[in-house]
């Protein structure tokens, strides 16, 4: 599941993906029927347009296989709440559930069920690592830091407030644009003090919003997916 901010925003790091989960021995469909999973709609109190693409997506990836995304929000939105958009329909409920219990975050999927650590990543620099509000939602906590802390020649640098939001929170920052704009502040300034060289995280929406504003600021850290990480051989 690639989602629409991996779609329009940062695709390479769908790409990447792709190619980690390949060179891990796993066979990749990508269904090319798939669209937005609904998050928007739900998140601004639109629950019939949410419905209607869960229903999609429900159908777009009925089956068996596991469904990856490099997304926790992503993740999140089916994991947790498509079972509830559908609590009270009987035709809709066990698909939602069954979906649900298939997807799965792309740290979660590697540590937690293929239970690799060590991708053979290879990247030579210094790294802070911003932990996505969504994982705490799906009850992760350092998936994602074992995966870095084992590429070879990167150094996991401490963050300050490591699990505070940075303030996107998708319609939250078209919404609230000066709270959201003080948060993502605070965010880079205790990045900026780690003296890194890339920030990474899981989400492309967090990148976007921290990317953007190291961009003002014209910082010099650059920004990675945690998939572009892994993919990355030196």
């Amino acid at each position: 599941m690639i989602t629409c901010l991996g779609d329009s925003i940062r695709p390479q790091a769908g790409v990447a993906t792709v190619r980690l989960l390949r060179r891990l021995g796993i066979q990749v469909h990508f269904p090319e029927r798939q669209t937005c999973c609904g998050q928007p709609f739900y998140n601004s109190g639109f629950l019939s347009g949410a419905r209607e693409l869960a229903q999609h997506t429900i159908e777009t990836f009925a089956g068996e296989r596991p469904v990856v995304t490099p997304s926790g929000s992503c993740a999140a939105m089916v994991k947790l709440e498509y079972p509830h958009l559908f609590h009270d329909d009987p035709a809709w409920h066990p698909r939602a559930t069954d979906l649900a219990a298939r997807t799965f975050e792309l740290s979660d999927f590697l540590v937690n069920q293929l239970q690799v650590t060590d991708v053979g990543a290879k990247f030579y620099g210094k790294v802070a690592y911003h932990y996505a509000c969504h994982l705490r939602g799906l009850g992760l906590k350092d998936e994602a830091e074992t995966l870095i802390r084992n590429v070879a020649g990167a150094e996991l640098m401490p963050l300050k407030n490591q699990d505070q939001c940075c303030g996107f929170g998708g319609s939250f920052s078209v919404r609230y644009p000066e709270i959201s704009g003080a948060m993502v502040g605070d965010k880079v300034e205790c990045i900026t003090t780690t003296g890194a060289d890339v920030l990474v995280s899981t989400d492309t929406g967090c990148l976007m919003n921290i990317g953007g504003a190291l961009h003002r600021g014209q910082s010099p850290i650059r920004q990675m997916h945690l998939a572009e990480l892994l993919e990355s051989r030196g």
